[in-house]
This record gives structure tokens, sequence and C-alpha cells, in this order.
């Protein structure tokens, strides 16, 4: 049985990474890759499975592990090649940019408080 990406959807990495992504690193086999990696990212920095989890959270939950997974898979789509972009620094800024976003979800999935509301745990 092959893996799929459960909650870094492909739509999501393409358009974080924006339109001047590679036309190489936006294809089916690096995006699943890249969602596979952050997925199991995600999942290990929160000592959490959201992935397992992924079926039993409402929609706003699924919205912010996706927003935080794309956001990580989008840049690598953007380091894996750089070219389409005006300039470097214009890549690197898409890069910080998205580091940022995914920095910041991560520090909130990581609080146990926060796991335990997405979860639907009551205190």
């Amino acid at each position: 049985m092959a893996w799929t990406e459960t909650y870094a959807l492909d739509a999501a990495i393409l358009k974080k990474a924006g339109a001047k992504a590679s036309a190489v690193s936006v294809t089916g086999p690096y995006t699943l890759q890249y969602a596979q990696e952050v997925e199991g990212f995600i999942n290990s920095a929160t000592r959490y499975d959201w992935t397992a989890a992924y079926g039993s959270l409402n929609d706003t939950i699924k919205g912010f592990l996706q927003d935080v997974a794309a956001c990580l898979a989008a840049i690598y789509v953007i380091q894996y090649d750089m070219s389409g972009f005006t300039s470097r620094i214009e890549a690197e800024d898409m890069i910080n940019i998205l580091r940022d976003s995914a920095m910041r979800g991560l520090s909130i999935l990581r609080d146990k408080k926060t796991q335990d509301f997405m979860i639907g745990v009551t205190p």
C-alpha cells in the first residue's frame, strides 16, 4: 500500500510556494515526498500523531494543520530550484515568510493544552 499525504495537500503546498516555483519541484512525486517528510516532522516535533487523529478533527483544526504542513513543504519546493524567482533574495524572502508561519504554528501545536483542545479532550 502506497503512503499518501494526510494533511499536507498538493494544492495547498503549491499555493504556498507561489506562482514562480519550479515546474519540476511542484510535480506530484516531489510534493508527495515533501508532504510525507513534513507530516512526520510535525508529528515528531509535537510528540503527537496528528496523522492518526486527523479523521476525528473538525475542519478548522484540519485547516490549521494543513497550513503548517503546507508552509514547511513549500519551503522544500522553493529551495529545490530558485531559478523561477526574480532573484535569489525574492526566493529567500518567500522561504523566510513560510518559515515564520510554520514555526509559529509548530509552537502552538507543541503545547499540550492546545493539543487537548484540538482533539476534544475536556479538562
